[in-house]
Formats: C-alpha cells, sequence, structure tokens
C-alpha cells in the first residue's frame, strides 16, 4: 500500500470520550478538534463568535460548541453529556463530552457504556484530582480498552515538561493500584492548539504524536464481533391473517444481534429452555441473507417449533461452556444513579438485554472509597456511590461477565414505582 493509500484508507468509526475533573479544558479541547479540523459549520462560527464578543472576550470560546444548552452559558459549566461528531479523511467520530462535577458522575457511566477510547484530562496546574481518579475508574471499570491521559493546559505553566512528568508518575501510581495498562500520556494546550490537531512550537521536547494522530490510528472495539453469539429476542412476529399459504406458518424471532455471528445451518440452543435447534432462514428487510453479525437486526426463522417469548436468548448449541449461565443470584458492580437512595427492603426491576425481571438486594458486599481505593461496609448507596452488590432474581438473566461481554454482561435497574433508571451494574 502507498503512502498515500495509507493517509486516506478509512479506519472507521471511532466513539471517544472526554472526561476529567471540572474546569479541565474537555469543551474547549473538543471545540479545538473541531475548529482545526474545519469540522464546524460557518453560520456555527459566527454564532459562537458573536457569544464571545457579547463576554468581552477577544478570541472565540471553543467550549461554546459543545456547551449548546442557555443554562450550561449563563453557568458557564456542562450540565450534560453533549455528543458531537466529526470526520477527517481517515475516519467519522463520535464524540462525548462528560459533565466535570462529581454530582453528574453517572451521566458519565452512560456515555462511557458505547465508547472505543476515553480522554482523562489533567489541569497541568492541578494535577490527578479525586474526579481524575472516579473517571478513570469508571471508563476501566465500564471496559474503555484505550485510557489517553491530556494533561492540558500546559500554557499555563510554561510548558514546563517536568510538570508533566510528575503527573505521569503519579497517575502511573495510581493507575498500578486499578490494574490500569497501556496508557498513553500526551501534553497539550486545548487553548492555544498545541499537540491537538497541530503540534505547534510549544512543547519541542514532546516527540510523541498529537492528540489527533492517536486518535486516526486507535482501535476500535472488536469485542462484539470476537465475542460469542448472542441473539436476545425482541419480538415474535407471526402473521394472523394472509392471502398467502406459506406464511401461515411463519413464526420469525426479531433482534439485534449483540455479539458474534450466525449463519443459516448453524446449530443454535434456546434459553431457558435449552431446546436445540439449527437456522433455517435469516432474514433482514424480508429479503434472506446467508448470516448476519454483531450489531444488525434482523429476524432468525428455526428448523423445529420451540415455544419462544420475548426476554429469551439464542445462543450457540454447542460446546456448552459457549452459552451464558442463566442466573438466578448474581454480583455486580452498580453505579447508583438515583438521587433516591438505595433501598435493600424495596424490589427493583432488572433490565438485561431485552429481559426484565423482578431482584431483590441481597448484600452490598462493600462500597468503593474513590480516593483510597478502599472497600468500605455500607447498608445504603446514594448518587454516584460505586459498590459491589448481591442480587436475587424473581426469573433468570443469561448472563457472561462483563470483562467477557459488555453487551451481556450489563444491566439497569428501574425503580417500580417511578419507572426511572436508578443504577447501572456490570456483572462479575
Amino acid at each position: 500500500m502507498s503512502a498515500t493509500e495509507q493517509n486516506t484508507q478509512d479506519h472507521g468509526l471511532l466513539r471517544f470520550l472526554t472526561c476529567g475533573s471540572v474546569d479541565d479544558g474537555k469543551s474547549t479541547l473538543i471545540g479545538r478538534l473541531l475548529y482545526d479540523t474545519k469540522a464546524i459549520l460557518a453560520d456555527t462560527l459566527h454564532a459562537i463568535e458573536r457569544t464571545s464578543h457579547k463576554r468581552g472576550m477577544t478570541a472565540v470560546d471553543l467550549s461554546l460548541l459543545t456547551d449548546g444548552l442557555q443554562a450550561e452559558r449563563e453557568q458557564g459549566i456542562t450540565i450534560d453529556v453533549a455528543y458531537r461528531y466529526f470526520s477527517t479523511g481517515r475516519r467519522k467520530y463520535i464524540i462525548a463530552d462528560a459533565p466535570g462535577h462529581e454530582q453528574y458522575t453517572r451521566n458519565m457511566v452512560t456515555a462511557a457504556s458505547t465508547a472505543d477510547l476515553a480522554i482523562i484530562l489533567v489541569d497541568a496546574r492541578k494535577g490527578v484530582l479525586t474526579q481524575t481518579r472516579r473517571h478513570s475508574f469508571l471508563a476501566h471499570q465500564v471496559g474503555i480498552p484505550q485510557l489517553v491521559v491530556a494533561v492540558n493546559k500546559m500554557d499555563l505553566v510554561d510548558y514546563d515538561q517536568a510538570v508533566f512528568e510528575k503527573i505521569r508518575q503519579d497517575y502511573l501510581a495510581f493507575a498500578e493500584q486499578l490494574g490500569i495498562q497501556g496508557v498513553r500520556f500526551i501534553p497539550l494546550s486545548a487553548l492555544n492548539g498545541d499537540m491537538v490537531v497541530d503540534r505547534g512550537e510549544a512543547l519541542s521536547w514532546y516527540d510523541g504524536p498529537t492528540l489527533l494522530d492517536i486518535l486516526e490510528a486507535a482501535g476500535t472495539a472488536d469485542s462484539e464481533a470476537a465475542a460469542g453469539f448472542r441473539f436476545p429476542v425482541q419480538y415474535v412476529c407471526r402473521p394472523q391473517e394472509s392471502a398467502n399459504p406459506e406464511l401461515h406458518d411463519y413464526r420469525g424471532f426479531m433482534g439485534r444481534v449483540e455479539t458474534g455471528a450466525v449463519a443459516v445451518g448453524d446449530p443454535v440452543a434456546v434459553l431457558p429452555s435449552g431446546r436445540e435447534t439449527r437456522i433455517k432462514d435469516i432474514q433482514l428487510g424480508g429479503e434472506s441473507r446467508p448470516d448476519a453479525i454483531a450489531g444488525e437486526s434482523v429476524t432468525l426463522l428455526l428448523e423445529d417449533e420451540i415455544d419462544i417469548s420475548r426476554g429469551d436468548m439464542i445462543v450457540p448449541a454447542a460446546p456448552a461452556e459457549a452459552r451464558p449461565d442463566a442466573a438466578k443470584q448474581i454480583q455486580a458492580v452498580v453505579c447508583w444513579l438515583g438521587e433516591t437512595p438505595l433501598d435493600r427492603a424495596r424490589t427493583y426491576l432488572i433490565r438485561h438485554t431485552t429481559r426484565e425481571v423482578k431482584a431483590k438486594v441481597a448484600a452490598i458486599v462493600h462500597k468503593l472509597d474513590i480516593n483510597s481505593l478502599e472497600h468500605l461496609p455500607a447498608d445504603r448507596l446514594a448518587m454516584n456511590d460505586i459498590a459491589r452488590v448481591d442480587f436475587k432474581l424473581a426469573q433468570p438473566v443469561f448472563a457472561d461477565a462483563y470483562r467477557d461481554n459488555r453487551a451481556t454482561g450489563a444491566f439497569i435497574l428501574i425503580d417500580e414505582s417511578t419507572n426511572n433508571t436508578v443504577g447501572a451494574g456490570m456483572i462479575g
């Protein structure tokens, strides 16, 4: 492949997250990426220029590109996850700007659940802070495979290499405690643009790639394709009346291939019954196809008539270890999202893939102190608390360990009385 072909090769979609402590410059960094890659529409640029001038600024406030809500502009903070999309000559991106305040940690969990890469921002003047540790732990816990620590605001410490190295060593010491490996570090100034898209001239002592170089070369999560076949049934399609006699015995099982792949003729099993059969046909948009892969929503037809309903799961027939566990007791790391604390006397709903079951909290094994990483005893969880919790379920769920399969290792907790999502869990 020639150099020109390598530069123009499409590296696919990359979902990445920016997070860290408040005022570390996350919104400005995203604005700089959009601005320097020329991904801003002219009318949008004019609008933020006008707003910047109204605030008495001489330069364009690039953070306004993500702080789009009027309330955020008035307060000067980011209060929700802001998603932005852009593309370069080599790939497309979805950026999630997670809020930095501790009370919005639950928003960060939502954004992190689908990310391929996380950028942890650290203010060069402040170093590694509590929220830096919290977001790093969560990014690692939810299985984001690539972490980049961006030491921002280097312009405010005179681009001092010693400051960067001190932060790097502090972060590595913390990361070692959690078992986080392969972290990349980069010094930059989002305000001035040094080492974001262009190298600039102020960081000549740093000979590594720019942030955009890292993003362009980053791999995407391939766990969905590599994991075992998992097909949670969303809907059973059975036409009641039809002029076509061939449809009288039609029964299709509609859903999304969460992980793995399936082909016509493959032997499969249906959970919870364990009944085995083969794939008779795979349909998409009314047309047959030979196979389906992770991420595709299709209709599966089976060779044998089996009683299947929403929430059941179609998986490989063999070997037995390829099937997920049918578990009525699970242990999970839970991030509590609700404003009302967890009540151990209450019954909650666990929504796992397309299955919804009632659950009771059997025990709070421990709560994590994000500062010391100690395991503390607890009998309740407040908003943003992170804990390991045992649940007893009224019916089984078909779960893999989260580290093995993000799709079937995760669930959300729902308050029955309000229908609010109050927790997010990672099994194993």
